[in-house]
């Protein structure tokens, strides 16, 4: 199969430190490959990949201060995407709705994944306005607010299973928080949670400008003490031994989380997760073997006692059960096998060749 992957130009594909919709998008192409597909990537000039790489930017956008006006570089690439549409059997868009109105004629020739969350209201109007574009959730839970849109898949996300390597007996001692450092994301109480229980907690978080003030008036004054250790962004080898030499992950979300990835990071480390159950967090979590659900501050630490004696291999095989790579890709295969399929069958009788008058009713042709 000959497949387009159209991924953020923000980061490069995969990016060098934070960046979880790349990264998917990473994975999801190397696999695409393993499979035996043809893939190109439309991505930026700097990202890494055995896929034909299509540069619609010099560098990730976050990365390059002189970029004012990231629209641009979106326009440019889609332009580059529909001059070359031709060449594709299915184009894998990431970049939420910015190509709906140029590919609406295409439609069938596209699958959107939702990277992001979808409660809000004008969610329900944008795709009741293309309800022709198929839609792929990461999560059962990021579609609640939309009962109408067009989804012809649930993809859950996945990793290389030889990406993060496992560590069945940790030394560090310490708690872990590792995403994005806002509101939604909870540091505050991953720390409140650490102090309750009298262990030391590191926080590798990447701070977005829109939350530098939060940084500043609540997570800075908590640093002091000595217990809880900021170290900033890290990439990918860093990870491996960031979370498997923790006893745990802390991800006390206060939000509809659509995937979160770092939690399925951890268990590919044989690292325990405890979770607030928002979003798609009991989707992913298998509460009482991956790790454990809570609804409360009170009730995050009566659990977390339960978490740290959790068999840390078993936590490993059923990530290598539930979250690979390799699944992933198979997963969305059979979305785009059904995407084509639909569009073989429902090509509209004008697009077919016109059948000579002869006289006779001409009989329905069709495209198969």
């Amino acid at each position: 199969m000959k497949i387009a992957q159209i991924a953020p130009l923000y980061e490069s594909v995969p990016p060098r430190l934070y960046g979880g919709t790349e990264r998917v998008v990473s994975y999801l192409t190397e696999a695409l490959i393993d499979l035996g597909h043809e893939v190109t990537l439309f991505a930026s000039e700097d990202s890494v990949t055995r896929a034909e790489l299509i540069p619609c930017a010099k560098t990730a956008l976050r990365l390059n201060d002189s970029v004012r006006d990231p629209i641009t570089y979106y326009v440019l690439m889609l332009e580059r995407v529909r001059r070359q549409a031709h060449r594709f059997d299915i184009m894998h868009f990431h970049i939420d709705a910015l190509h709906f109105p140029l590919f609406r004629d295409r439609s069938r020739q596209t699958v959107t994944t939702l990277h992001g969350r979808q409660d809000f209201i004008e969610m329900s109007m944008l795709y009741r306005s293309f309800p022709e574009m198929p839609l792929v959730s990461i999560s059962l839970s990021q579609r609640q607010p939309l009962p109408d849109a067009n989804f012809v898949g649930n993809v859950l996300h996945g990793l290389p299973i030889d990406l993060l390597k496992p560590t069945y007996d940790p030394r560090g001692g310490y708690l872990a928080f590792l995403g994005r450092l806002s509101p939604e994301k909870g540091p505050d109480r991953a720390i409140a949670i650490a102090r309750a229980v009298g262990m030391p907690l590191k926080i590798a978080a990447k701070i977005d400008k829109a939350d530098e003030p939060y940084f500043r008036a609540t997570i800075a004054p908590l640093l002091v003490g000595g217990d809880v250790e900021f170290v900033g962004e890290i990439n990918e080898k860093s990870k491996a031994s960031f979370l498997g030499e923790a006893r745990a992950l802390l991800f006390p979300i206060e939000w509809p989380e659509p995937f979160g990835v770092v939690m399925i990071e951890a268990m590919a480390c044989g690292t325990p997760v405890l979770a607030f159950g928002c979003g798609s967090v009991p989707e992913i979590v298998d509460n009482g073997v991956t790790g454990r659900i809570v609804s409360s501050f009170e009730e995050a630490i009566v659990a977390l006692g339960d978490v740290l004696c959790m068999d840390r291999r078993r936590i490993r095989a059923r990530f290598v059960e539930r979250f690979s790579a390799n699944r992933m890709a198979e997963d969305y295969l059979n979305v785009y096998r059904t995407v084509i399929q639909d569009r073989m069958i429902e090509a509209p009788i004008s697009a077919l060749p016109r059948m000579p008058q002869v006289g006779h009713r001409p009989r329905q042709v069709y495209v198969g």
